[in-house]
């Protein structure tokens, strides 16, 4: 399993996420790039045993994936739950956390790492030291939603960004951004300023 996971997110003009546990937007073209970039990874001549991608999510993004599309194919799925009894299928793995998930898949052949929500889950992953690359499509409109993504932008480097394409009269663009340590503390330590100047 590869150092670093990476994070991939849709979100709009206002970080808005999701609404009702659904997302707000149909766009087929953003499934195939989920699909595409989830299960991407370089070809490996002779290699055994044959390694494969894994998807980390949240129950609720686990129970919003039809369930025709669950687990997600050719991918481990991880679904972190606290409830020790929640029933999920055979061959996917549950973990109580986002760091017990990553042990768990550093033990197996895996190779790269996807977490894919829900809004606690990427608030978590998005200030992890093993945070690497942010994958997001950004959907150029205001939704109404009621699920939202962390503001980023303060300690993620944008490294590339695609034109800009239209699907149902909706613009929207992929984007990736790298994790950056070493913004992250300063803007930690300028929250934490800006909360002892109010005391």
């Amino acid at each position: 399993m590869r150092e670093k996971f990476d994070i991939v997110v849709a979100c709009d003009q206002k970080f808005g996420i999701g609404k009702n546990n659904s997302l707000p937007w149909r766009l087929s073209q953003d499934l195939k790039y989920f699909k595409e970039l989830t299960l991407s990874r370089p070809p490996v001549e002779d290699e055994v045993p044959k390694r494969s991608n894994a998807v980390i999510m949240g129950r609720k993004t686990w129970e919003s994936i039809p369930a025709q599309y669950r687990p997600l194919a050719g991918r481990f799925n991880v679904v972190l739950t606290r409830n020790l009894n929640y029933q999920l299928p055979q061959g996917v793995f549950k973990a109580p956390s986002l760091d017990d998930a990553l042990n768990l898949l550093s033990k197996g052949p895996v190779d790269r790492v996807f977490v894919i929500g829900g809004a606690e889950v990427y608030k978590e992953a998005l200030i992890h030291d093993r945070c690497g690359l942010l994958y997001v499509t950004e959907v150029r409109a205001v939704f109404e939603c009621d699920t939202f993504l962390p503001d980023f932008k303060p300690f993620f480097q944008l490294m590339s960004c695609s034109e800009v394409v239209t699907e149902n009269n909706i613009d929207f663009c992929f984007k990736v951004y790298e994790f950056s340590l070493a913004d992250h503390i300063i803007y930690k330590e300028a929250a934490l300023d800006g909360e002892e100047s109010l005391l």
